[in-house]
């Protein structure tokens, strides 16, 4: 009768993670701290376009409120150019400013004018959105690339449980498991990493967005505003001559 060896059972294993990180190969290590550091950037980002776009909708509010509460162009020019302005604000004072500029020369045409200040208008608006979207093409890189850079490190972590086994000519549970789990945790890390960017990714760019759309919104606006006095200045200069 053959003699059947006996494998005995393997324990579960009670290794912690920095245990599976220490244990892990070199190359699985260094994929391990390029995908945290990656999560750590991405969560820098995150909390930081966060601030910045709660901190834009609240300068548009402030700023709509005091622009329709009926006070001149002119005395509202003065109180913000003095200031740094943001979004809406910026907008206004760009815009009062190359109105103003054309109004220095008593003997200035006003053809172009309304077309000088759309432009000015639209600038602005890509400015503002240029700060609020800097930056957010990285969550979508970490994203899109973090489950492959883990996948890398758990193919990596398989190869060296199949040289192992190789090596000890030895197919037991013990010799096999502890390099797919370091594996495996690699691919966690990726995972982790890249669903929270991928997340925060389509919140904040909707958040652009619609922050775009509404400082559009108060260009088309304000531009109409500034055609009106513009036909009005242009009226009035010619029936004085």
């Amino acid at each position: 009768m053959n003699e059947i060896a006996a494998t005995p059972l393997v324990a579960a294993g009670t290794g912690s993670v920095f245990d599976m990180f220490l244990s892990a190969s070199i190359v699985v290590k260094l994929v391990m701290l390029g995908l945290l550091a990656a999560s750590v950037w991405c969560w820098a980002i995150i909390i930081n376009k966060t601030l910045l776009i709660r901190r834009a909708r609240a300068a548009i509010e402030d700023f709509e409120n005091l622009f329709w509460s009926g006070n001149s162009l002119e005395d509202l020019y003065h109180s913000l150019s003095a200031r740094p302005t943001v979004a809406t604000a910026s907008l206004f004072v760009a815009a009062m400013r190359e109105w103003k500029r054309s109004f220095q020369n008593a003997h200035a045409s006003f053809v172009g004018l309304q077309s000088r200040i759309e432009k000015v208008l639209d600038v602005s608006i890509a400015r503002e959105v240029e700060k609020l979207e800097s930056n957010l093409l990285v969550l979508a890189t970490v994203a899109s690339a973090g489950p492959f850079v883990g996948l890398f490190g758990t193919v990596w972590g398989i190869m060296t449980s199949f040289r192992s086994i190789a090596a000890s000519k030895n197919t037991s549970l013990a010799v096999v498991a502890p390099g797919i789990a370091e594996a495996l945790f690699a691919t966690a890390i990726g995972l982790f990493a890249a669903i929270p960017a991928l997340i925060a990714y389509n919140k904040l760019s909707g958040d652009v967005a619609k922050t775009q759309a509404r400082m559009e919104s108060f260009a088309d606006e304000f531009s109409a505003i500034l055609s009106r006095q513009i036909d009005q200045h242009a009226g009035q200069r010619s029936n004085a001559a």
